[in-house]
């Protein structure tokens, strides 16, 4: 990042003798001496990652006009829903997060009609907010996560969060989660960022209740 020159949300432009450019399907790729020649003893992961001279990231992102290059997500975590669409869904799931109301947000819909969302509230924040204590216990905040002006709440942070989206992307349905994660149940890394797969796993029953016909699960 040029220390006279600073883009907020990129990480700066390619170092002198680095080329990068954008793949096909949106995957950062780079080229120049920096760039190892290959995997030790693993022809098969070198070939899968260079091509050409140019190494395959494996993040996804885009470059503007001046150079800057934006990284958006990871390749192994997009999303594809039944219709071919690709989602990425860290860009999503930040902007839910960036809400007071909300503490995690994760983002489903692989091989499925449309995304949906699994949301955390911030029960603090939500008391506050609601004029009432923090919920002292999974069955109060349970029944706090059924009311409809809570949900209504959600709702809005929801549309607001799809306004910026694609149509593809816009999320259709979200479950209020009543749990919150933590690294001891091993829904979080050691350094909090979300562990998709045991979510999705241990949230199944309530993933698929988003995508029947019948009431949204929490």
């Amino acid at each position: 990042m040029p220390l006279d020159a600073v883009r907020f949300g990129t990480v700066g432009k390619a170092l002198p003798n680095v080329e990068i450019r954008i793949g096909d399907d949106d995957e950062i790729l780079a080229r120049g001496p920096n760039v190892m020649a290959g995997y030790y003893g693993r022809p098969d992961e070198t070939a899968e990652a260079l091509h050409d001279g140019w190494f395959h990231t494996g993040d996804i992102g885009s470059c503007d006009a001046d150079g800057y290059l934006r990284i958006t997500d990871r390749k192994k975590e997009l999303i594809l829903t039944s219709g071919g669409k690709k989602i990425a869904p860290q860009p999503i799931e930040a902007a839910m997060s960036e809400h007071a109301l909300v503490a995690e947000a994760v983002l489903i819909g692989e091989g499925r009609h449309f995304p949906a969302l699994l949301i955390v509230p911030d029960f603090t924040a939500l008391g506050l907010r609601l004029g009432m204590p923090r919920p002292g216990h999974e069955g109060a905040a349970r029944a706090l996560l059924e009311r409809a002006d809570v949900c209504a709440l959600y709702q809005a942070v929801v549309d607001a969060v799809n306004a910026r989206l694609a149509q593809f992307e816009r999320i259709k349905k979200f479950a209020l989660l009543s749990q919150e994660f933590s690294t001891a149940s091993g829904e979080l890394t050691p350094t909090l960022k979300i562990k998709r797969r045991i979510i999705e796993e241990r949230y199944k029953d309530t993933i698929d209740s988003l995508y029947s016909n019948g009431p949204v699960g929490r």
